[in-house]
């Protein structure tokens, strides 16, 4: 059921994450548009549409019904004041960096109605980064998913301190709508719940196989094994993407200027060869041979 006052959802981005979080609105019943600048972005989630929602009908996940409704509610479209001229929420998921998201919310600022609320799906920077670029910040927040969005349960909002009441009650009644479990951040900090213990883990795990004492596999069958976690952190990051990993470190280098907050050497060797992980068929595993 969706949330009162909101049903028209505009998704910006649709790569791995913008599609997927497009995917979720529709079948909660949002009209959604998800535009991209990139054609051939636009087309492979077009295309991952077309299978991904029959395919919840062959597995008995949804109904027929259920799929034709969220099919006529889902839009793909190149153009950004279309996708987002009408809107009355909008959802960021463009690449992890800050200048581009600016750049975004300030346009988003000027083609979309005074009441409409503008999220960011960042997994790193916080919202009053972004605010300041529009006329409303009250009505700018954090509404992180995780990846894979059509399967991961968590979205983290997160209320700064220009963050209003209602905007962020709003954004976790719409999260909840789309059947997540939302949880509410009162500050604002790096990283925020979950990424925020996952680095410390990751930051081990990095530390002790730049440092020679094991092989990423051992570190991930350590983890998996020792810890009862799902997948290693290095399995993590191929999953996640280098290319995230690498922006986000980067980002936060520009901030600080400290070289602790470099990406670590093998993250840059991989980001440079441009194995990304999974999305790129190889990153620290192999993905390219049939299993």
């Amino acid at each position: 059921m969706t949330v009162p006052g909101i049903s028209r959802i505009c998704v910006v981005g649709a790569g791995s994450m913008g599609h997927q979080i497009s995917l979720a609105a529709a079948v909660a019943g949002y009209a959604v548009k998800c535009t991209d600048r990139d054609p051939a972005a636009l087309a492979k989630a077009e295309e991952f549409a077309t299978t991904w929602l029959p395919g919840r009908v062959a597995k008995g996940r949804l109904t027929q019904e259920q799929v034709d409704e969220a099919q006529a509610n889902l839009v793909f479209t190149p153009q950004l004041e279309e996708a987002a001229g009408d809107a009355d929420f909008v959802i960021e998921a463009i690449v992890e960096q800050l200048e581009p998201k600016r750049q975004v919310f300030a346009q988003l600022d000027a083609v979309c109605p005074p009441r409409t609320i503008l999220a960011t799906n960042s997994s790193f920077i916080v919202s009053s980064k972004l605010a300041d670029v529009t006329q409303r910040p009250d009505r700018v927040c954090n509404m992180h998913f995780f990846y894979p969005a059509l399967v991961m349960k968590l979205v983290e909002v997160v209320k700064g301190p220009h963050v209003s009441d209602d905007t962020a009650n709003t954004t976790l009644a719409v999260a909840r709508s789309m059947g997540k479990v939302a949880v509410l951040l009162r500050k604002e900090v790096r990283g925020f719940l979950v990424n925020r213990i996952l680095m410390a883990l990751s930051q081990e795990a990095f530390w002790l196989y730049e440092s020679g004492v094991a092989s990423f596999e051992d570190i991930d069958l350590a983890v998996v094994n020792g810890l009862n976690h799902p997948m290693g952190p290095f399995q993590l990051a191929d999953l996640s993407g280098i290319d995230l990993g690498y922006d986000v470190a980067m980002e936060r280098f520009r901030e600080t200027g400290d070289p602790a907050d470099k990406p670590w050497p093998s993250i840059v060797e991989k980001y440079v060869k441009g194995e990304w992980g999974r999305k790129t068929g190889k990153g620290f595993y192999d993905y390219s041979a049939p299993k």
